[in-house]
């Protein structure tokens, strides 16, 4: 493991730590338990859990730090040229399911590649970004979450959160269903048009602004009164968040195709979902403004 590597495992390590840590002070109930695994083909990693918490029904935040003698295809699929090179994988991956229907999904993942070929210099890229998913979503937090994102890429030049803004538009997309997982956020993947450190600094300002983004929804969202109603729409929206991941997510397949540890990658799947078939939201309802003007890809901070 070189300098390099051994630097982004470091943050990433610690970004656990912290992100660990200040969720289970806002939970308040429960603690994450840690699963630390290795795996055949080498490297492993520490897999933490949260279930049953006063806040959060099931949330996982992983690390790993896998590598081998070959890439996966799904790491391969866009850059052909590197299939057959060996790989170091590192990253940090997080779901926060809630239990209460007012506080939205959150999802966020930073991480690391290398590919690596005797006699030449390793090829290495970062990817990750954070999306939100809402069931009784809020205007107020919608502003605020891409202007925490707005702000994390800020330093690094005008261009970056709209294009990776749309990205995100783009990449969390149920083909099938023609609508968006959620409201958006941040994607990036395949970065190495800047400098290593340049790239590195723009992954840490990611990371870093994760729990900046959140915790406010979070601490404004977690009282509000619910009932059956609003737990059985959540259960059936979480539905649409399986099919995503099962369907379509890179790092879904990259675990599954490196042979990762199954329980930590299927993590970020909800405790309880539902499918009805054919079902829609009463016209005018609360229910049916979730798609019909959250669900869309807007932009939040126009003219702010």
């Amino acid at each position: 493991m070189n300098d390099r590597t051994a630097a982004v495992k470091a943050y990433l390590l610690d970004l656990q730590d912290r992100i660990c840590a200040a969720l289970e002070a806002e939970d308040g109930q429960a603690r994450f338990r840690e699963d630390a695994w290795t795996r055949e083909g080498g490297g492993g990693g520490r897999t933490r859990v949260l279930e049953e918490g006063g806040l959060i029904e099931k949330g996982g935040v992983n690390f790993s730090h896998v590598f081998g003698a070959g890439l996966p295809p799904s790491a391969s699929a866009h850059r052909p040229e590197l299939a057959g090179r060996g790989f170091q994988a590192l990253g940090v991956s997080l779901v926060i399911h809630p239990r209460n229907p007012y506080v939205p999904t959150s999802h966020a993942n930073v991480r690391f590649f290398s590919a690596e070929k005797a006699g030449e210099e390793p090829v290495w890229w970062f990817g990750g970004g954070f999306d939100l998913t809402p069931y009784y979503a809020n205007e107020e937090d919608c502003i605020h979450w891409h202007e925490a994102a707005r702000a994390a890429c800020a330093p690094f030049g005008a261009d970056v959160y709209p294009r990776f803004k749309e990205w995100c538009d783009r990449y969390f997309h149920l083909k099938h269903r023609h609508e968006p997982r959620g409201i958006g956020g941040l994607f990036f993947d395949d970065l190495n048009e800047w400098d290593f450190d340049t790239s590195f600094a723009f992954l840490r300002a990611v990371g870093d602004a994760y729990l900046k983004a959140y915790l406010p929804i979070v601490q404004k969202r977690k009282n509000t009164p619910y009932g059956e109603r609003e737990r059985e729409f959540q259960a059936f929206r979480r539905g649409r968040y399986v099919e995503f991941n099962l369907v379509y997510d890179r790092g879904t397949l990259f675990g599954l195709q490196s042979g990762g540890r199954t329980e930590s990658i299927l993590m970020s799947l909800p405790p309880l979902v539902r499918w009805g078939y054919d079902w829609k939201p009463e016209p005018g309802s609360e229910e049916a403004r979730l798609t019909e003007y959250f669900l869309t890809d807007r932009d939040w901070l126009a003219n702010r």
